[in-house]
């Protein structure tokens, strides 16, 4: 038996993998355990180096380096996106004098490495004093860089569907931007959901970089905490405990994304179609006689 891309694997193949993936997760738990031995053979796991968590202060400092990474990395989200849908949009367009602009912008931050972005806001507000703090430095450098991205992931969603879908739309009459509302849009989301919130995450975990030019987020303070020398230059334990918020922010958006994308699935399995077709479109958009 064979499936369209690959044939099903048999016994001994599924038996191969079993194995092979068990020795990979063998390998895993071994580097994990070495490791983790190596940091207690340094005393990394001593209770002076983690003393300073049991404090209110300290875990209210961790907070407030949180809060400034969700604040960051949530207002570069909004932007990004509606950055990412304007320019996907002016890229597919039929105009050349709107298309060449916008693809000489996207092309342009997408090849900006984003810490010299931040660098550009940061260093030209001192320079030119422009009144902006490092928040606002953060923010656009995430912005452009991360919407740049999701315009082309945008418009690689929209330009995958069918040909057909959209000769048959505008057969029926309707106008380029009800082609891509009605038609492309609704059947594209779905598969450009997991490229956009993995880029979601790439923002999130950037925002780190907004410690270089002094804005308060997350490892900002981490680094802070880990130069006290009253606690034996606690670093790595900091580091952990910053890396565990990390990965529970991503994860709880990872499943977010999971979420969303399932419940997708059942609403149309629920409601028994697939996405709107170019003749379902046309009719809704009719105006009654």
């Amino acid at each position: 038996m064979s499936a369209v891309l690959y044939d099903v694997p048999g016994p001994r193949a599924k038996r191969r993998n079993r194995i092979s993936n068990l020795v990979v997760v063998l390998l895993l738990l071994g580097g994990i355990a070495w490791l983790i031995n190596r940091l207690y053979d340094h005393g990394q796991f001593e209770g002076r180096l983690w003393r300073q968590f049991q404090y209110t202060a300290i875990q209210n400092q961790l907070l407030e380096g949180l809060l400034n990474t969700l604040r960051a990395a949530g207002l570069a989200a909004v932007l990004a996106l509606l950055f990412g849908a304007v320019f996907a949009a002016a890229r597919i367009s039929d105009h050349q004098w709107v298309r060449v602009p916008a693809t000489l912008v996207v092309e342009l931050f997408r090849a900006i490495p984003l810490l010299i972005l931040m660098f550009f806001f940061y260093y030209g507000n001192i320079q030119f004093q422009l009144g902006l703090d490092p928040f606002w430095a953060v923010v656009f450098g995430l912005t452009l860089y991360n919407g740049s991205v999701l315009a082309e992931v945008f418009r690689a969603g929209i330009t995958a569907v069918p040909k057909g879908q959209r000769e048959a739309a505008y057969a029926t009459g309707l106008r380029k931007n009800q082609v891509v509302r009605l038609i492309l849009l609704p059947q594209a989301i779905t598969s450009m959901l997991p490229a956009i919130v993995s880029q979601l995450v790439v923002l999130l975990k950037d925002t780190a970089l907004g410690f270089i030019i002094t804005y308060g987020e997350l490892l900002y303070v981490a680094r802070q905490m880990g130069g006290r020398l009253q606690y034996g230059f606690p670093y790595i334990p900091t580091y952990i405990v910053v890396a565990v918020i990390y990965i529970g922010l991503c994860s709880l958006l990872s499943m977010l994304a999971r979420w969303l994308e399932g419940r997708s699935r059942r609403q149309r399995k629920t409601k028994g179609t697939p996405p709107p077709s170019a003749a379902e479109a046309a009719t809704s958009v009719e105006a009654p006689l």
